[in-house]
């Protein structure tokens, strides 16, 4: 397993590099440039100064040049320095991961509780009136954009019936921390979580009917055991390597949607830092939170590998 866990990470540095390269071009490419998101418009300023200013952020550099360099000095921990906050990048991110983490986790934690219990329901009373509307909740769920849940919760639960805050990560003065990041978290966390919930709902009553399909399942019924152990004991173990991938894999999702989310409730962490790197076209900002994106999506796979062996003693890695 070690071995693998290795070659597996050394596969990943191509990938991830190949990712960066992309990503860093694309940015580069895009309309626009930092220097002309600092210049006040009321206050234009000559072509040789526009010119000193690139040159002093290594702006006039080829485009090849300024990737090397930004890898090389990544490769030795050094993100950069923002232009929009002048401060290193490591820095500036590492202030918002802690509130991305808690949004994700939450709404990850709230995805698994909620989703994969109501899809074993489901599937244990199939063609039922639940089942039924548990469906019709799952595809609505999936149809609808989160930022428009994310609008309806805030005019709804915020604005109409006052009771959860429209934005912010913690009221100004609050003795009890813990339970007012909660108390600012719920209405992010569940809307973020939505989405999870109905996909979770939807992969595991699958999962789970095609487990009740199987001639093991018929056997062990066969002998007379209970209904219970039948399924918790044979079955839902099985179910679970179908569950283990859209769990580990919907990480990356999770991270992608916090940043809507993020910017809609004015929550500190990494999307609302993104968007605003967009907006002031700060380059060293947003690779570096493109680096960490990159990063989670290969681990998310090499984690849903790892948990295979550990779900089913069957699967062994040479």
């Amino acid at each position: 397993m070690i071995k693998y866990i290795i070659r597996r990470i050394v596969i990943s540095l191509p990938v991830l590099i190949g990712i960066t390269l992309i990503t860093f071009t694309a940015y580069n490419l895009a309309p626009g440039d930092p220097i002309s998101a600092m210049i006040d418009p009321t206050l234009p300023l000559s072509g040789e100064m526009i010119e000193r200013l690139k040159e002093e952020y290594g702006l006039n550099k080829p485009l090849p040049i300024r990737y090397l360099i930004w890898l090389r000095e990544t490769a030795k921990g050094n993100l950069g320095f923002s232009f929009a906050s002048q401060r290193p990048v490591a820095q500036v991110i590492a202030e918002r991961v802690p509130a991305t983490i808690q949004l994700t986790l939450a709404s990850l934690l709230l995805a698994v509780a909620l989703g994969i219990p109501l899809g074993v329901y489901s599937a244990l009373h199939q063609y039922s009136k639940i089942d039924y509307l548990l469906t019709f909740f799952a595809f609505f769920a999936v149809s609808v954009p989160a930022f428009f849940f994310a609008l309806g919760a805030i005019w709804i639960f915020a604005l109409r019936l006052d009771l959860f805050p429209t934005h912010g990560i913690n009221s100004p003065g609050a003795e009890h921390l813990f339970l007012d990041r909660a108390y600012h978290l719920a209405l992010p966390a569940t809307v973020l979580g939505l989405e999870r919930i109905a996909g979770f709902l939807r992969y595991t009553r699958s999962a789970v009917l095609e487990v009740l399909g199987q001639d093991y399942m018929t056997t062990a019924r066969a002998k007379g055991l209970p209904p219970r152990i039948v399924f918790w004991r044979h079955g839902f173990r099985n179910a679970l390597l179908t569950l283990i991938t859209i769990i580990a894999l919907s990480l990356p999702g999770l991270f992608g949607g916090a940043f809507i989310i993020e910017w809609i409730f004015a929550w500190p962490g990494m999307g609302q830092l993104a968007i605003a790197s967009i907006n002031a076209r700060d380059y060293p900002t947003l690779m570096g939170t493109a680096l960490i994106g990159s990063t989670l999506v290969l681990l998310s796979n090499l984690l849903a590998d790892i948990l295979y062996a550990a779900a089913d003693p069957r699967i062994r890695y040479s």
